[in-house]
């Protein structure tokens, strides 16, 4: 059986994990929580990064530190995670839903400014499969509309967009260390505040509305309640396994490039045929590798294939519903269709991609997809 993922420590996490328990300080912003932020701020150009208990918090924090209120709308991509909307909706924001594009399946940049209107406070991105959106574009026009930027970079840390690493192009980024990312502790994530104005206000929402954190830095005698916030901060142990993914990252890096291009060059043959459509990289972004996917012809293609992938023991899986389609997603009575965005959640099929994925499960993947066209698809030339 070949899972769709198989997180695995594969330096000192362990280790590490040890010496944060044996110490008695296994509560957040502890020794590790310090050396994870300071990796991410020196190795990531990141100005001022927070570790927090997960993605969906860091975004949470980011529509706090852009006050969201009731009826304020954000630009947001239909096709990501219910996190991205939920950080803003839980204030009364008011998602505008954005078709993605055909290579990158990013925001479509085209068709965000006619969506822009007085009550527009945000746009939200979400770089997917790690590579990057069209920031320039995007900051222009939040530029020439006053509007904040925040980068969903849940799955893009280590992943660039021209010569700046993604998450630190916007107001806000949030990056996630769930067991599905690239570098991983369990639960986990991290804000990035590039956005110099919203540094101070940032470490007290975290530290549950308190000034806390100026108190332990000896600024004030005393802490005491001074605004909104909650519970954000990773706790200590699993900042010290992420310490040990983090100082292995360039290694982890060049495992999943090699799967990739493997997972490529082996299936390049059915794209050229027509059959299927493979992942788009353009060439002003660096990609950290985080996601291989097939677009297939039809939604019923996609189907017979993940089940003959399954009966033959190995799991892939689509990706999201759009939030638009959603239940909640009705909730603001937006009927706007987004083609792309529905064609592209119809016909996504993603393959097991992780660290510790073996050349010759790669190899056997790679055949079964020739075998199910070979078996299924005689009549196409096979």
């Amino acid at each position: 059986m070949i899972p769709f993922n198989n997180p695995q420590p594969i330096g000192r996490e362990t280790e590490y994990m040890l010496t944060a328990a044996k110490s008695g300080r296994l509560s957040g912003d502890g020794p590790y929580t310090a050396r994870s932020k300071k990796f991410i701020e020196d190795n990531f150009h990141v100005n001022h990064a927070l570790l927090t208990t997960s993605c969906t918090h860091a975004l949470e924090m980011a529509a706090l530190l852009l006050n969201i209120k009731p009826g304020d709308e954000i630009i947001v991509p239909s096709y990501t995670f219910t996190s991205t909307v939920n950080a803003f909706a839980m204030h009364g924001g008011i998602p505008v839903f954005v078709d993605i594009r055909e290579d990158t399946l990013n925001i479509d940049e085209t068709k965000i400014e006619e969506r822009i209107t007085p009550r527009t406070k945000a746009i939200f991105v979400v770089h997917y499969a790690g590579v990057a959106c069209e920031m320039d574009s995007i900051m222009q026009i939040a530029q020439r509309h006053s509007l904040y930027v925040v980068e969903d970079a849940a799955q893009a840390l280590t992943a660039k967009y021209k010569d700046k690493y993604l998450g630190t192009i916007g107001d806000l980024g949030a990056y996630s260390f769930h067991e599905t990312k690239n570098y991983f502790c369990g639960e986990g994530g991290a804000l990035a505040v590039n956005n110099e104005r919203f540094i101070a206000r940032a470490e007290i929402i975290r530290e549950k509305g308190t000034n806390r954190t100026a108190f332990i830095k000896k600024e004030i005698d005393k802490y005491s309640w001074v605004d909104m916030g909650s519970s954000y901060l990773l706790s200590e142990i699993l900042a010290a396994f992420l310490y040990g993914q983090l100082e292995n990252w360039q290694e982890i890096n060049q495992r999943r490039k090699t799967l990739f291009e493997c997972y490529y060059q082996g299936l390049k043959p059915l794209r050229d045929r027509g059959l299927i459509k493979l992942p788009s990289v353009p060439a002003e972004c660096i990609t950290n590798y985080h996601i291989f996917y097939l677009l297939l012809e039809t939604e019923e293609m996609r189907n017979k294939m993940m089940e003959y992938l399954q009966e033959h023991g190995v799991t892939a899986v689509p990706h999201y519903v759009p939030l638009h389609l959603s239940k909640m997603g009705q909730v603001w009575g937006q009927n706007e269709e987004l083609p792309v965005t529905e064609h592209t959640s119809r016909i996504l099929l993603r393959l097991p991609l992780y660290y510790s994925l073996s050349t010759s499960q790669q190899d056997y993947i790679v055949r079964l997809i020739f075998d199910f066209y070979e078996t299924k698809l005689i009549g196409k030339g096979f």
